[in-house]
């Protein structure tokens, strides 16, 4: 197989900034098939209903890919690391974790370029570890520090999206089609 190159890249621009603002998740092999352009993935249609569950994110979240990568096994795949924190205990939440850590979703990450990309393709993420915390001193934090792992073949693929619908970035997920269900936002 040949691994040629096919472009060159200039300096970036300073025009982007870092950070998560929001994440979908959605459980494991219910997206259906995908259709990939250029490696961006355009369609994604599921025969099944299903639910696309938004958490919003401020502050300390991060999303990581690392390359790994054996000459001598002759084998390259990708470790995607997000971290998440999310603010105040609450028993529904609880609940919620219980779940998450069973399960390994399929996970949209909306980042504050509003680029989307979907975490876990193929094998979806775990949550690998993670902390409840009440905290100690009336400033302290409370709540949940989660970190979600997937082993992917490929980096995480960018969704072709449409940042100039009012519903972004849910509606804007090109192509997804089936029943799909998007829970109203829940104030803790």
């Amino acid at each position: 197989m040949a691994c040629n190159l096919t472009r060159s890249r200039a300096e970036a621009c300073k025009d982007s900034v870092a950070g998560i603002k929001s994440i979908y998740l959605v459980d494991y092999g219910v997206l259906g098939t995908y259709t990939l352009t250029d490696d961006e993935i355009t369609n994604c249609t599921s025969a099944t209903d299903f639910g696309l569950f938004e958490y919003e994110l401020k502050g300390n979240n991060s999303f990581e890919q690392t390359i790994n990568a054996s000459r001598e096994n002759g084998t390259v795949f990708y470790e995607q690391v997000l971290n998440v924190t999310f603010k105040k205990l609450t028993k529904e939440d609880n609940k919620e974790l219980k779940l998450l850590a069973s399960g390994r979703p399929h996970i949209f990450i909306v980042d504050h370029n509003d680029n989307v990309m979907l975490m876990g393709k193929d094998n979806g993420a775990d949550v690998t570890t993670g902390t409840v915390s009440t905290g100690n001193a009336l400033g302290d934090f409370n709540g949940y520090n989660l970190t979600f792992t997937a082993m992917e073949v490929s980096p995480a693929n960018f969704c072709a999206t449409d940042a100039t619908q009012a519903t972004f970035p849910v509606s804007e997920f090109a192509g997804l089609t089936g029943a799909i269900t998007v829970p109203a936002l829940v104030q803790v």
